[in-house]
């Protein structure tokens, strides 16, 4: 994974991705993005590159610590933790035919934030309207064959080839699908593709057409905003800060 820095055991990186797992729960609880029992946030174990740390069902977000985290295989499998609560089908549906189908993907994240879930009832990407939304320009598709909640492994499957090499999928009349190399990035862009959807819906209520980025400056405003490496430096203000509000979550 890249995080950049050395680490002296797999123990020692294994409890860094745990931490930065537990705190992206948190930052999702914060912005806003419960609903209910949904929503998940996965990162492959350091070590054995098939397994996968994941939230705990029934938690809320805003509980969630590195400590209680569950490691699980690609069939679902708790090999690590409490999971008194079962286990979220939909994350192991989902996200096991991510990671399968996606080696360079070490972390996905999905929820039901409000304006994502919006937004994905439209059945169209985002368009290249501000510097931010360019993050996401020609990098998301869209999941348009949605038959209810995610239990069966054939639609993950399906969510996986539609998000195909992208950072991010809209999965529609459902919410909002992210990807990365690391933790950090996923959750980053989660969090901006859910203000990317804010915005351009806060535009387009007003009546008028937003105007729209050219094809050119929109594609070099990628490679300037949508880059792994910014994913991860947007995320650590945000890291910084929810571990000083919250320390509990490091636990």
């Amino acid at each position: 994974m890249s995080y950049n820095r050395t680490f002296h055991s797999v123990e020692e990186e294994r409890q860094y991705v745990k931490e930065k797992l537990a705190a992206s729960f948190r930052l999702f609880s914060k912005f806003g993005f419960n609903d209910g029992s949904a929503g998940h946030i996965t990162v492959r174990d350091p070590e054995n590159k098939h397994h996968f740390w994941v939230n705990p069902f029934m938690v809320h977000f805003s509980q969630v610590k590195a400590s209680e985290l569950l490691l699980i295989d690609e069939d679902g499998n708790v090999l690590k933790g409490d999971y008194g609560n079962g286990i979220n089908g939909a994350a192991i549906a989902i996200h096991s035919a991510i990671h399968k189908a996606r080696p360079d993907v070490n972390a996905a994240a999905h929820a039901h934030s409000p304006y994502g879930m919006a937004w994905s009832t439209l059945g169209r990407t985002l368009d290249p309207i501000t510097q931010d939304a360019c993050t996401f320009y020609d990098d998301h598709s869209i999941f348009n064959d949605y038959t209810g909640v995610v239990y069966d492994d054939s639609e993950g499957d399906r969510i996986a080839k539609a998000l195909g090499n992208n950072k991010a999928v809209i999965l529609q009349n459902h919410g909002l699908l992210t990807t990365g190399q690391t933790v950090d990035e996923a959750a980053w862009w989660f969090i901006a593709m859910e203000r990317a959807c804010q915005v351009q819906m806060t535009v387009e209520s007003t009546g008028s057409k937003p105007l729209l980025i050219n094809a050119e400056h929109a594609a070099h405003t990628q490679k300037q905003m949508g880059l792994p490496e910014i994913g991860r430096e947007e995320f650590k203000p945000l890291y910084d800060m929810i571990t000083k509000e919250q320390p509990d979550l490091l636990k």
